[in-house]
Formats: C-alpha cells, structure tokens, sequence
C-alpha cells in the first residue's frame, strides 16, 4: 500500500517538475500567440476599413478579414506549440490538418460548399445588397450576403434565408441591375373598334403619365386577334427600376388608358363564348354530313335550323289540338247517354 501511493507521488511530483521546467516556454507561447491574436485582429480591421467606402465589397472586405485573421491565428497557434514541444514539427500538423480535412470535409461537405459559393458571389457581384432578386418562388430585396446565405426581405415584409450554393448554381432574376426597366400590358379593344385610333389614344395617355421615361419612347404594338377581343400590347420604360415605381406607373398607366379609351367610344369588351347545339337524334348520331353547324353545305343532306321557340311552339300545338279532342269527344258521350 504505502509503495503505491509512494509511486504515485513520485508521478504526481514528476508532473509538477515538468511543468515548471516547461512554464517559462508556456508563458512565452502564449505571449507569442497573443501578438498573434493582436496582429490577426488588426489585419481584420485594416481590411474592413479598406472596402468600408465601397458598399458593393463591403461584405467581401468582411469576409477576407474573417479569412486573414483565421489564416493569422493558425500560424500563432503553430510557433506557440513549437514553443512549447519543442520536437513538434510542422510536418506533424500537416499530417494532422490532412486527415482532419478530409474528416472535417465530408462531415460539413454542405457547409463549406456554400462558403465557396458565398465567396464566389461577393468576388463576382451578380447582385448586390438592396437589389432586388427573383428566385425561384422568393421575390424581394437583398438584405445581407453572408458566407453561408443569403438574405432577402419579401415586399409583404418576410424574411428568406437562401443558401449561397442555390443563388450560386440557379438562375436569379434582378429587377435592379440596370437603371431602367420596361413593363408592359395587354389591352383587349373590340372588332368593330379602329385600331389605329386606339394606339393613337394609348400613346396619348402614355405621354401623360410624368412618371414614364421620354427615351426609350413608349410604343403600342397589335399583338393578337384573340377570340373577344383584338389585344394591342403597351409598353413603357421606368427608371428607377424598383418594384414601389413599377406599381405606381402601372397604376397610373391603365387608368388612364381606360379613361381614355372609355370617353373616346373605344370598347372594352367582356370574354364571350359561342355555344352550338347540334341537331342530333338517334338517326344523325355520328353521321357528319347530316350535322348542320360546323360543317361545309352541299356535302349532304343538311338540316334546317331549328330554336327552342319552335320546340315550345309546336308542344303547344300538340296540347292544344289533345285538348279540342278531348272536348270534342265529351258531347258525343253525352249524347250517348
């Protein structure tokens, strides 16, 4: 008994002998690794002041300094444990860095996919913070780009959260990438109505909308003989292009345009539907030349036209001829009798 807790002092005081030979170097290591933390935090600074005054690298400074100040901190961690273990060679934690990062990669492979395509987005800037995206099924305005997602606030004021690896690998639609934008509507006039007049009239209430742009010039366009109506395609250019301009312009432009339309007699007529019955009984069922409507005269024996007036007429011939049939036999029976 008393010859192992001997032993186990003797280990306990080989422990603390080792640590005060070792303290001095412990204390330098961590004197170095702190002018290391210090330089690593200056390093961040400088980059973040360098792109401070530009808007558009200023998430790109943040994330380099994020990058230099780790790249700084593992050099001072590797002299600090050469300090301490001196036969600590750099060999050694390159051998240990490779088979963790191969660990570390397939353990967080989704992780560090969206942090090269979060870098890959700030170096080439297909959108910047306050653009405004389309993606997928998510519209709104560019809150944040970050090294794993993005940020966007809807219009309707809601928060997305989109990883870089999706923005980085689909295609993103911006509203705002260039000074101006055009819109465009289909207005439905008549058949009957003049189309000439009305493009006149719709390039008339274009000019007068103050938010359109003079160049490009608005223009009007006939589009399509539709089945109601003849559809003339409007179109106009807005600058700024953000969604706020795209709705007060639009709102402004069909009113007018109705208005006008409206007080110079050009119609705006309502979807219409054409409806045919054909004349098919147990003898013309399946048999094309004896269909009237639709199909070419001459090529057999067409039906006359028939309505639902005359059905009713000719019901109301045969009720009344049963009914002076029946009076007239009433008498005979009388007289019978």
């Amino acid at each position: 008994m008393n010859a192992d807790i001997s032993a186990l002092w003797d280990r306990i005081q080989g422990m603390i002998n080792g640590f005060i030979v070792l303290l001095p170097n412990i204390v330098l290591a961590l004197i170095v690794f702190a002018i290391f933390f210090l330089i690593a935090r200056a390093i961040k600074r400088l980059v973040k002041r360098l792109t401070r005054d530009r808007h558009q690298a200023r998430n790109l400074g943040i994330v380099l300094g994020r990058l230099a100040q780790g790249t700084t901190l593992l050099v001072g961690l590797f002299v600090a444990l050469s300090i301490v273990i001196p036969t600590f060679r750099a060999g050694d934690l390159v051998q240990l860095l490779g088979i963790s990062g191969v660990a570390i990669g397939f353990a967080f492979r989704d992780i560090l996919q969206n942090f090269l395509a979060g870098i890959l987005i700030l170096l080439t800037e297909p959108f910047r913070i306050n653009d405004q995206i389309v993606f997928k099924g998510f519209e709104g305005t560019v809150e944040n780009i970050e090294t794993r997602a993005t940020t966007i606030k809807t219009y309707d004021g809601r928060r997305i959260v989109i990883p870089n690896s999706e923005l980085f690998t689909n295609s993103v639609t911006v509203n705002t990438a260039f000074e101006s934008r055009r819109l465009q509507y289909d207005v439905g006039i008549g058949y009957g109505d003049n189309i000439d007049l009305a493009k006149e009239l719709m390039l008339e209430a274009l000019h007068s909308v103050p938010e359109i742009l003079k160049d490009p010039a608005p223009d009007v366009l006939l589009m399509e003989l539709a089945e109601s109506t003849v559809n003339i395609r409007v179109r106009w250019w807005i600058n700024p292009p953000r969604r706020a301009d795209d709705l007060v312009s639009r709102d402004k432009v069909l009113s007018t345009i109705k208005k006008t339309l409206v007080e110079n007699g050009i119609d705006l007529p309502f979807p219409t539907q054409q409806i045919l019955f054909h004349d098919q009984t147990e003898q013309t069922d399946g048999n094309r030349f004896r269909q009237r409507e639709g199909w070419p005269a001459g090529r057999g024996q067409v039906p006359k036209p028939r309505c639902i007036s005359d059905s009713l007429r000719l019901l109301a011939q045969m009720q009344t001829q049963k009914d002076d049939n029946g009076k007239v036999d009433s008498p005979k029976a009388n007289d019978e009798n």
